[in-house]
């Protein structure tokens, strides 16, 4: 059975309730406050919106569809998730989360992270590590003239077509000493202040050197407390802005080619965010299950070397370096050589026909690991994250475990930036 007709047979039933004419005059659509709310909760707000997109979530009032028993709730919330595997059918489920909050929750219990499934549910999903067996195919598409990249789900625009979803979007700002590709969830604001901003690469004035660098927010009491603020946040009708940083979690570093001699680029990446004893046996990466967006799942913000916490303000940068205990620690990348083909007369990589078209942003990154670490040989030559070019302004990327989309679009990223010093 459909899941809308699904849906309006049990707006039926709720109709024929003794409340159910009021309800009925509201509109099918409309979700009715419990009646054990508190009033003051009710005219503080006046729709009830779920946000899964943005750092800030409305308080989401639960109705009639809340009464529905937990088992017959968990089994149709089972078959939706079982049923729509890809997208766009996934919409099912993330309409199945937008009802209420008892929805919500048992969704979030049922749905699995792309480490365990292998797809996409909730925009959360880009900041979580990917399959450990089978990789995640993607491709990106670029538009030279607004200068912004698309990171898009499936195995090309030929193979995919409308049936693709737009996972990242980046934009590319060129500044004075630097360069910045900022990374959003959607591509309507391309603001720092969106809700939809989540992190960035910059890049040096060479562009061999990258960071990547994530947004989170930082609270301060003190600015939120005011009778100030809650007055105009009151009047607006809408949540405080919440002042953010950017924590550098990775570094991009390109080999230089002073001798210009002919071969491919050269890389290594540093991931402060993931521990190198995730690929030992046993071993995890961190796995966010949501952004963060209340002071509880904020971390605590960086310390200088005196010991003193850095002031933040609205979207300022933390631009230093982690600490040497985590740089020790953090999982390194690099590059896979190519070998030279006598015939073709190029450098080339087994990319398992994902790539077609030669080019020296075409690379593959593989863990360096070093001999004190305990990580077995096939997962030393497992390739973690593969990009090249297969048409006109498309490429495609595959990442796996332990790196996220997020992070494996960054490190793409850096591959479009102009490199005089490295080819």
């Amino acid at each position: 059975m459909p899941l809308k007709t699904f849906i309006r047979e049990f707006g039926n039933i709720s109709n024929k309730s003794p409340g159910g004419k009021d309800n009925h005059r509201r509109g099918r659509s409309h979700i009715a406050p419990e009646a054990a709310s508190s009033s003051s909760s009710s005219s503080s707000s006046s729709s009830s919106t779920l946000s899964l997109a943005g750092s800030s979530t409305p308080i989401i009032e639960q109705g009639q569809w809340a009464n529905l028993p937990p088992e017959l709730l968990l089994d149709i919330i089972q078959r939706v998730e079982t049923k729509e595997i890809c997208w766009p059918g996934r919409r099912d489920v993330v309409a199945c989360a937008s009802v209420c909050k008892s929805w919500r929750e048992i969704t979030k219990e049922i749905v699995k992270t792309p480490e365990q499934c292998g797809f996409f549910t909730f925009p959360i999903s880009l900041k979580q590590p990917g399959p450990r067996d089978a990789p995640i195919q993607c491709f990106i598409r670029r538009e030279r003239e607004t200068s912004t990249y698309r990171l898009h789900l499936g195995l090309s625009p030929a193979l995919s077509g409308d049936l693709s979803k737009q996972l990242l979007v980046a934009k590319r700002v060129r500044r004075a000493t630097c360069t910045d590709f900022m990374i959003y969830l959607k591509g309507d604001d391309f603001s720092k202040s969106s809700n939809d901003y989540i992190g960035k690469l910059r890049s040096n004035f060479l562009g061999s050197k990258f960071n990547i660098f994530e947004s989170q927010p930082q609270y301060d009491s003190t600015a939120q407390s005011s009778p100030r603020s809650r007055w105009k946040t009151y009047l607006k009708s809408v949540p405080p802005k919440v002042p953010t940083i950017s924590l550098n979690t990775a570094s991009i570093s390109y080999e230089l080619n002073v001798l210009r001699t002919k071969g491919p680029r050269r890389l290594k990446c540093i991931m402060y965010s993931i521990p190198v004893s995730s690929l030992e046996e046993g071993g995890t990466a961190r796995t966010p299950t949501a952004f963060a967006n209340c002071p509880d799942e904020d971390p605590s913000p960086p310390v200088d070397s005196k010991g003193k916490k850095p002031r933040m303000g609205f979207n300022s940068t933390v631009c230093g370096k982690p600490p040497k205990s985590v740089q020790s620690t953090a999982l390194a990348l690099k590059n896979k050589a190519p070998r030279w083909h006598e015939q073709l007369q190029c450098w080339c990589l087994n990319f398992k026909g994902r790539v077609t078209v030669a080019s020296v942003k075409n690379f593959q990154l593989v863990a360096a690991a070093e001999p004190g670490h305990n990580i077995a040989v096939a997962e030393q030559d497992k390739v973690i994250l593969q990009f090249g070019k297969i048409g006109k302004d498309i490429f495609t990327m595959d990442y796996r475990y332990p790196l996220s989309a997020f992070q494996a679009f960054a490190i793409c990223l850096s591959s479009f930036g102009t490199k005089p010093v490295c080819e």
